[in-house]
């Protein structure tokens, strides 16, 4: 079976909402465009200008009811429209100082109790990924369809905050392609490292509330809390949904 590009997401607003996209344009040594190009820092987070470490930020491995926020970013204007099934839909600038505070009080009744509070919006020369290095992250519909069988129930794509899924590998063979190169479309990537799961992926995308422990089934499963592959993008070049993805 020829291998596919069947997915395409970007997260314009770490841990605040996800999109799908039709194509996308790589370019070298860099992130997925827009992807997670801003990051709500909490009232203790360490930071330095540039990119720190997650754990500065409000994420969803904290706060499940972020999980089920989805985006519409709009490139010319840099505006975002945030919705989100238990409130209203809301649009800001997140690069804009004097829409902080709307965000803020927006996004509040998600903050549970006891957590550090979300107080900035910050960016910085690449996307705040989790990663150390500006990375795609690179996911396996067939591994997410072995796991969700062993789990009793299919689990959704968007519990896992990747950008690209591909159709048509056998399951887990992305942890084979480690330090191997990988076309997709015009562009040539290069798969660098195992991701690592927390929390986050066991809220339900649609509802914001905890209701698969898929870190216990990784465990149990497969002996450790890996899912899907950092990569780099060597070339850049266009991806679209249907791409063939080959060595």
């Amino acid at each position: 079976m020829t291998a596919r590009l069947r997915h395409i997401c970007r997260h314009p607003i770490k841990a605040h909402g996800r999109e799908e996209l039709a194509s996308v344009l790589l370019s070298p040594g860099a992130c997925l465009p827009w992807d997670r190009h801003w990051a709500v820092a909490h009232e203790a987070a360490r930071l330095t200008g540039g990119w720190v470490p997650c754990q500065n930020f409000t994420r969803g491995a904290k706060a499940p009811g972020l999980m089920a926020i989805t985006a519409e970013l709009d490139e010319t204007t840099a505006e975002v429209r945030l919705s989100h099934p238990d409130l209203g839909p809301f649009t800001f600038r997140p690069g804009a100082e004097e829409d902080t505070q709307p965000f803020l009080d927006w996004v509040a009744p998600l903050m549970p109790e006891g957590r550090a509070r979300p107080v900035r919006i910050v960016s910085a020369d690449r996307g705040m990924t989790d990663s150390a290095f500006p990375s795609v992250a690179v996911l396996s519909l067939s591994s997410l369809r072995d796991l969700s069988d062993r789990m009793g129930h299919p689990l959704s794509i968007h519990r896992w905050r990747g950008n690209l899924w591909v159709e048509g590998w056998e399951p887990w063979a992305e942890f084979d392609l480690l330090g191997q190169e990988i076309r997709m479309g015009s562009a040539l990537l290069r798969i660098e490292e195992r991701i690592t799961r927390c929390r986050a992926t066991m809220a339900d995308p649609e509802t914001g509330t905890i209701d698969a422990d898929t870190l216990g089934a990784l465990e149990t499963h497969y002996g450790h809390r890996d899912f899907g592959v950092y990569a780099t993008v060597v070339e850049g070049g266009l991806l679209t949904i249907g791409d063939e993805v080959r060595p």
